[in-house]
């Protein structure tokens, strides 16, 4: 028998054994007696369901509170032995000597000197006979639920969950457990558990409330929840329905709530309960680096625009302030969405931004514009599409040309990272491919750009983070000269190759000129280690790779980069600070770059 002393004064240290603490400041003690032979998860189940265990961790000292407590846990404790299967359990908690559940509630003695909890969890029982009926076609009970395994209370709940989600998935939204047998035959150390379900009716969506909202109208709400009257239930429908509307932006909580009471003709009642998010929301953000100078972007957001839960954007953003890369950069884009438009799943938007760059290679004055869908085909997979018109005049080291387009852009989103302000496992892949028809200054043409990332944590309390991201470039159709420059692809800074100039890399004309290329192709590994909850080490090294013709071909130039880099992590991204140097490439790289920035490089 092992003996664990716990003190309401206070928890002295953890000894060997079942010994969580010692020596009282306060008069009352309270220890645990359970034999040393049952297994450490039992023992350490029984206390973390016990009051008393709660009660000495906290320095309670209140005699009543203690014996509430001490009553209270005969039921959590046994309710604990029944969870691990066993069934034969005998609990005994005595107050100075006197057992718990006999002191009267009206006669607590003045003080406590001492609690003591006998536990004895006695066998393991294991199931003899189960069973679950009627149950749906291709139901599938757990297989906890079968003879000769533990005999848990979860187990039994969990079969009864699974065959009542099974129902539900068929359209019966009331299926519930009528009966249940559950026997325990102590001799044997087995126990039977048999669970009649009732499925009720195949029920169908009844008429869909709304409350909540004040702002946003309910018709809208209606529409982008995309729940149709007469349609067979289902519980996907409900949770697909809350995403809808959570995706808008526009509310702080959704909540689909079935009617306690079926209608007549099977139906069943809904009610959409919203709270409202703030409308407006602005933000900014900063970044900065030792060649390409400083970077400010900031935006403007309405997430309820028109009153049916639009969103509206403005983003601007300055580059290349101080830096030596050209000259300054300034890009103003604004966006429309309307959600469900014109069904659930797929949201209407358009885009209008001027962009006026300063580049090494080539200036340009560019407006666009685009109108075009967003299509949630999963919930990891977006895809757009649109079309769009581009008018731009370019000046370069050939002259001045103006470029007047016809785009028809497409692009998809596969995002698998559990958390992307900070991913430490899964992928993340974004694939645009940019059609293009040339009115004036160019033929037509296809430019495509894959962006995939990937990560892996390992070690203890996974504190390492392996994290790989692979970039390729093409451009497909006009000449290299004849093409848009600012299609065109260049190699070097913080998106690409740290630890080389910006756009460094590009195509050599001879002489001194030079232009951008027509494919790119850009590698980069990160190791990141946590040093403490919010400082993280990085090491990382970049390649980047440049050439002429539409697809890689590695015949042209490349570049590498490396160096070391730190993060502190604050709950909605972490902060970047990157030291660079280059490895690799004909370039005239300074000795070292420092970046600096929110969010991992990538």
């Amino acid at each position: 028998m092992v003996s664990s002393v716990l003190s309401t004064g206070r928890i002295a240290a953890l000894l060997a054994g079942l010994v969580l603490g010692s020596q009282a400041l306060a008069d009352t003690q309270i220890r645990f007696e359970i034999p040393s032979s049952v297994p450490s998860e039992v023992t350490d189940a029984i206390l973390a369901a016990s009051l008393l265990a709660e009660a000495a961790r906290t320095e309670k000292t209140d005699v009543q509170e203690l014996l509430a407590d001490a009553r209270a846990d005969y039921e959590r404790i046994l309710a604990a032995l029944y969870q691990d299967g066993r069934f034969g359990g005998v609990v005994n908690i005595l107050v100075d000597g006197r057992e718990a559940a006999t002191i009267p509630p009206l006669a607590n003695p003045p003080e406590i000197d001492l609690i003591v909890a006998r536990v004895l969890p006695g066998p393991l029982y294991r199931f003899s006979n189960v069973g679950a009926a009627p149950l749906a076609q291709q139901t599938e009970l757990p297989e906890e639920f079968a003879r000769g395994e533990p005999a848990g209370v979860d187990a039994i709940r969990e079969a009864a969950d699974t065959a009542i989600e099974a129902w539900r998935q068929a359209g019966h939204a009331k299926a519930e457990v009528s009966d249940q047998r559950i026997v325990a035959r102590h001799n044997a150390r087995e126990v039977d558990a048999a669970l009649r379900l009732a499925p009720g009716p195949r029920l169908s969506f009844g008429t869909v409330g709304v409350s909540g909202n004040k702002d946003v109208r309910t018709r809208r709400i209606r529409t982008i929840a995309g729940l149709e009257e007469g349609r067979t239930f289902d519980p996907d429908e409900l949770r697909r329905a809350e995403r809808r509307l959570r995706r808008t932006g526009s509310f702080r909580s959704v909540r689909v709530v079935e009617g306690d009471e079926v209608a007549p003709g099977d139906r069943l009642p809904l009610t959409i309960e919203v709270v409202e998010q703030t409308p407006r929301r602005f933000g900014f953000g900063a970044e900065y680096s030792t060649i390409e100078g400083a970077t400010l972007s900031g935006f403007w957001l309405h997430r309820n625009f028109l009153g049916g839960a639009e969103r509206f954007r403005v983003d601007t953003e300055i580059s290349g302030i101080g830096g030596e890369t050209g000259g300054v950069d300034y890009d103003l884009g604004v966006r429309y969405e309307r959600p469900a438009t014109p069904r659930p799943d797929v949201d209407l938007f358009a885009t209008f931004g001027v962009e006026l760059l300063d580049e090494p290679d080539f200036t340009s004055d560019t407006v666009e514009f685009t109108l075009g869908f967003t299509r949630y085909a999963t919930d990891d997979l977006t895809v757009d599409f649109g079309l769009g018109y581009l008018y731009s005049e370019v000046e370069d080291d050939f002259g001045t040309e103006t470029y007047s387009l016809i785009t028809a852009p497409l692009g998809a989103v596969y995002d698998r990272r559990r958390n992307p302000l900070n991913p430490k496992d899964g992928y993340f892949v974004d694939l645009e491919m940019t059609p293009f028809y040339g009115i004036s200054g160019t033929s037509a043409g296809l430019r495509t750009e894959l962006d995939a990332r990937g990560y892996e944590s390992f070690g203890e309390n996974e504190s390492f983070t392996f994290a790989t991201r692979l970039q390729l470039g093409s451009l497909a159709g006009p000449d290299l000269l004849d093409s848009p420059p600012f299609y065109r692809f260049y190699s070097g800074g913080g998106g690409t190759v740290r630890g080389q100039d910006y756009q460094s890399l590009a195509v050599d004309l001879g002489g001194d000129d030079r232009t951008g290329g027509r494919s790119f192709f850009g590698a980069s590994v990160e190791l990141r280690a946590d040093v403490t909850e919010a400082i993280e080490v990085v090491g990382f090294y970049d390649y980047g790779y440049i050439g002429t013709e539409a697809f890689p071909d590695f015949s042209g130039d490349s570049h590498a980069g490396a160096g070391l880099g730190l993060r502190y992590n604050t709950g909605i991204g972490p902060i970047r600070l990157d030291v660079a140097v280059p490895v690799s490439g004909d370039t005239e790289a300074s000795d070292y770059y420092v970046y600096i920035g929110i969010g991992q490089a990538f």
